[in-house]
């Protein structure tokens, strides 16, 4: 991978920073899937051609790592009954993933889909996905919502790992 203003390989830190957008890219469209009814197809491409990279009042945002934003979405997809069950056993009985916030119901999605389909260390997703709660609830109590919740499925996912 190169930058495309001098050709040099792209930094460890500028890797991180584009697999960090792409999973918040990937909450926004899995929330705009669920809220529109649009097919992944349809919303990977509006985000890899207009959301990705695009200047919003003179604010650039990130380029994200489109692999990582296609597997996440593609992922989450494929295995959401999986996902939303291992999610609905993680929460409190009374509160089923169906009733949560629609944004928290997307994240635990991506996250799912990182944490059964992939090989990033489940600390690594968690951390991830507790920033990406952070960014859309700054104030509020979920990013240790969202903490609790992913301890408990990358538990039950990836039992080796703990």
């Amino acid at each position: 991978m190169t930058s495309a203003s001098d050709d040099k390989p792209l930094s460890n830190n500028l890797k991180r920073k584009m697999k960090s957008a792409a999973r918040l890219y990937a909450v926004q469209a899995l929330f705009q899937m669920e809220q529109s009814g649009q097919t992944v197809e349809q919303v990977m491409v509006e985000f890899l051609d207009h959301r990705f990279g695009a200047v919003y009042d003179e604010d650039e945002m990130l380029e994200g790592d489109d692999s990582l934003f296609r597997q996440t979405m593609k992922d989450a997809v494929n295995w959401q009954a999986k996902i939303d069950q291992m999610t609905d056993r993680a929460l409190v009985a009374k509160w089923p993933i169906a009733r949560i916030d629609p944004t928290l119901r997307a994240l635990f999605r991506a996250a799912g889909a990182e944490l059964t389909q992939s090989d990033t260390p489940p600390k690594v997703v968690i951390s991830e996905y507790v920033d990406v709660a952070r960014a859309f609830f700054p104030e509020g109590k979920e990013p240790k919502f969202v903490n609790a919740v992913l301890d408990h499925m990358a538990r039950e996912a990836k039992p080796d790992a703990f």
